[in-house]
């Protein structure tokens, strides 16, 4: 799927490119076109108004003596004066080289078998105006190998300028899918190994359950009291199991953004206080103890039911991995305009390597000390969602001089 998306963004970026550059060259090629064209006509215009006479007498067609006519230059452009009776009478002139006279009178002919007044003739390498006046008719004649060239010239500059561009562009398209579909690559793999994960967690209850069920099963004339052990462990997998699949299915929610959060000004440090007030006990039976120090009535904006969430991970996860009578601190204060909560235990650091980890889904620092501490990686990760969603910043710091320090900080709510 990522190759196709790749061949897809380079084709449509090519397609683009090429409607561009036709565009952009057809425009400069019409421009000039049009430029030329006006320029032909002003020099005709020109011509026509000149009075600068090669011969003074009546030149009839088909008596040109060649031979007269002094050299000139190449021929730019010219004008003849035919009487009532089409016969040249004048020839008028800028440059005319005398081996092309010889063309005037096939040219004079051209331009009177033409209807209009102006137009191009002898195989489109002279442009013609005629000029009625008392004497007849006056024509002015301007040679378009310039024009032509100048054509030509540009269309090839534009094919070897448009075949090296797209040469290219392609090759920046190439580098810049492979730049574009690094996030989707990610994602996509980050995706599977969800799947994969999450499946893989889902197996272990599911197990369990279906083996407590199979001995309760083997045991049917037992009664109930004689197989409650049996049943008190399928009920547990089983609310391990609704917690895994509420834990999913709020960071699918997240995913999609339509996690329902409600921001409100909500006092940040009483939500602080609910979370540790219970979990002091749950750190008496493990005889660690919880410090905490917290700056009173600090508000922000804020869902309650999700910050509790966060704060409770936070705390959950500092109490499970301190070391054994270690002491967990817990501290809020404010920052400038911030409210930054931060929650210390003193256990095993997190290696500097594994840190940029610790957020993603199902990531463990430890395989089997997660399953003894019956996590399945997601705190975390629903922790850092619930700090994003409320434009939070949540970081992690680890020494073996000052143990690991979760800290997120929330931007105060106005008149605090």
């Amino acid at each position: 799927m990522i190759n196709k998306l790749k061949k897809k963004f380079v084709l449509i970026n090519m397609i683009l490119i090429s409607i561009i550059l036709i565009f952009t060259f057809g425009a400069v090629y019409i421009s000039t076109s049009n430029r030329l064209v006006r320029e032909s006509n002003d020099t005709l215009q020109k011509t026509i108004e000149q009075e600068n006479e090669i011969l003074k007498k009546q030149i009839n067609i088909g008596e040109q003596n060649v031979d007269s006519l002094p050299p000139q230059p190449q021929i730019i452009s010219f004008a003849v004066q035919l009487d009532i009776n089409n016969n040249i009478t004048n020839v008028y002139y800028n440059n005319i080289d005398k081996s092309d006279i010889v063309t005037l009178n096939t040219l004079v002919n051209s331009a009177l078998a033409n209807a209009n007044l102006k137009g191009i003739i002898q195989n489109e390498n002279f442009r013609f105006l005629k000029y009625p006046n008392e004497k007849g008719v006056k024509i002015a004649f301007t040679d378009r190998n310039l024009e032509i060239n100048t054509l030509n010239s540009l269309l090839k500059t534009f094919i070897l300028v448009g075949i090296g561009s797209l040469i290219a562009f392609f090759i920046v398209s190439l580098y810049l899918a492979n730049w574009a579909v690094k996030p989707i690559k990610k994602s996509w793999e980050q995706q599977r190994q969800f799947v994969a994960d999450a499946s893989h967690e889902l197996k272990t209850p599911l197990t369990v359950i279906l083996a407590n069920a199979d001995i309760v099963l083997s045991h049917k004339e037992d009664t109930i009291y004689n197989q409650v052990k049996w049943i008190n462990y399928i009920k547990a997998e089983g609310e391990r199991m609704t917690t895994l699949v509420n834990d999913l299915l709020f960071l699918a929610k997240s995913d999609a953004n339509k996690n329902d959060i409600v921001l409100s000004k909500v006092n940040f440090s009483d939500i602080i206080w609910n979370c540790v007030l219970p979990f002091e006990s749950v750190a008496f039976e493990e005889e660690k103890l919880i410090d905490s120090e917290i700056t009173s009535d600090l508000y922000i904006n804020g869902d309650n039911n999700r910050l509790k969430q966060l704060v409770c991970i936070l705390i959950d996860n500092a109490i499970k991995y301190s070391k054994e009578r270690g002491t967990i601190k817990v501290t809020l204060t404010k920052v400038q305009d911030k409210a930054v909560l931060s929650i210390n235990n003193e256990g095993e650091p997190i290696s500097k390597e594994k840190i940029p980890y610790i957020f993603e889904r199902f990531y463990r620092i430890d395989e089997s000390r997660a399953r003894k501490k019956d996590g399945y990686g997601l705190g975390l990760a629903i922790g850092k969602t619930i700090a994003d969603s409320h434009n939070g910043k949540i970081a992690v710091k680890s020494s073996k001089a000052e143990g690991t320090t979760f800290s997120v900080a929330f931007t105060l709510a106005k008149n605090t």
